[in-house]
């Protein structure tokens, strides 16, 4: 019997992804944490780290049997849904930059809604393959799980993660788009969202002060402005080549801990228009190849898990990236496998290794 192999072509790319994002994270980490922490490295450190615990992650589930995933995909939403409950509570949950989104462990932080949107592409890819004949019945498909990512969607939003919340949601539609649901009701759907998100941003002050900001920076360029004002600095000089690695000016406490959310700025800056290519290149090359797998596995959860999967990375980084550049306001969202926090690349690293077992499989 032949031996089934994973795609190393998605295997290495990852690899070589994730060391260039921690290489980036000490460039542009290494002034804030030489000043808060008297140590360069304590950013480079941690995200190595986590790095080699995602290594593990990834083989691990690369060599599961995905049945098991699938026969336990109620329990495993059922565990998201009870973190994101007790992640809430005062006492338990950490508050980061205003959001009770954390479970602080030691000096790490752990972000249930993270493991959360993995939860729902396994239980959803189960869901659709098992009513894979009702989906175009929008009563007894569709809403019963749009019902379920509506929960979810609130109970995120009651963090509040507002950039996090829009990434699942967005991955989901995407996934449940391809089971072959009606249009007309994703169109109905869709001026549902919009009027919803509206009455968010009404509801919040600060989230119209960020959209203030987003329309015209300067109206308050030391308050709600002041990101955008920075990561544009970071973005502009650095032309075709950038200034060099390690040359940025923006991390020198002008750009707010530039190793997270902002970390594409640092790296227009010191590698210019060339870095800038280099980053959307390998995110578009892991989405082919996760798209390549997901199209050739004959099992259907396979082929949703898959799908889903490979929504999830990109729409996150086309977030990320909008942001940075100002096309859409600041959500927080990290950019897969490039920003700090272990929590992202933990569940990036996951996603890649349940892709990577599909594969021995197509």
């Amino acid at each position: 019997m032949k031996k089934k192999h994973i795609d190393y072509i998605l295997f290495i790319s990852v690899i070589v992804i994730s060391i260039f994002g921690i290489i980036m994270i000490y460039s542009a980490s290494s002034i804030w944490a030489e000043y808060k922490f008297q140590d360069s490295f304590q950013y480079l450190k941690h995200q190595t780290l986590f790095f080699l615990i995602g290594l593990v992650v990834m083989y691990i589930t690369s060599k599961i049997n995905l049945s098991f995933l699938k026969e336990k995909a109620n329990l495993i939403l059922g565990i998201c849904f009870l973190l994101l409950l007790l992640v809430l509570i005062p006492g338990i949950g950490s508050i980061r930059n205003g959001s009770r989104s954390w479970f602080g462990i030691g000096g790490f932080g752990i972000q249930p809604s993270e493991f959360a949107k993995i939860g729902l592409i396994i239980y959803i890819s189960k869901y659709l393959e098992r009513n894979k004949k009702i989906m175009k019945d929008t009563k007894r498909g569709a809403l019963p799980v749009f019902l379920i990512i509506a929960i979810f969607f609130l109970l995120i939003m009651l963090e509040p993660d507002f950039g996090t919340a829009m990434v699942i949601s967005l991955t989901l539609v995407c996934l449940i788009f391809i089971s072959g649901l009606k249009i007309s009701f994703l169109v109905k759907l869709g001026i549902g969202g919009l009027l919803g998100i509206v009455g968010l941003i009404i509801a919040a002050p600060y989230r119209m002060k960020r959209i203030i900001s987003f329309l015209n920076p300067w109206s308050d360029p030391l308050g709600s402005g002041y990101q955008i004002i920075q990561s544009l600095y970071a973005i502009g000089p650095g032309g075709l080549l950038g200034q060099g690695f390690m040359k940025s000016r923006q991390k020198h406490f002008y750009l707010p801990e530039p190793q997270t959310d902002f970390i594409f700025s640092i790296i227009s800056e010191e590698f210019g228009f060339l870095g800038v290519l280099i980053v959307c290149g390998f995110f578009f090359f892991i989405f082919y190849r996760m798209l390549k797998i997901a199209l050739k596995t004959n099992d259907l959860f396979q082929k949703y898990l898959a799908f889903g999967l490979a929504f999830g990375i990109l729409i996150q980084a086309i977030m990320n990236l909008a942001v940075v550049v100002g096309l859409i306001p600041v959500t927080g969202v990290t950019l897969p496998f490039f920003s700090y926090g272990g929590s992202s690349l933990l569940v990036s690293m996951l996603s890649i290794g349940i892709v990577l077992n599909i594969s021995k499989n197509t």
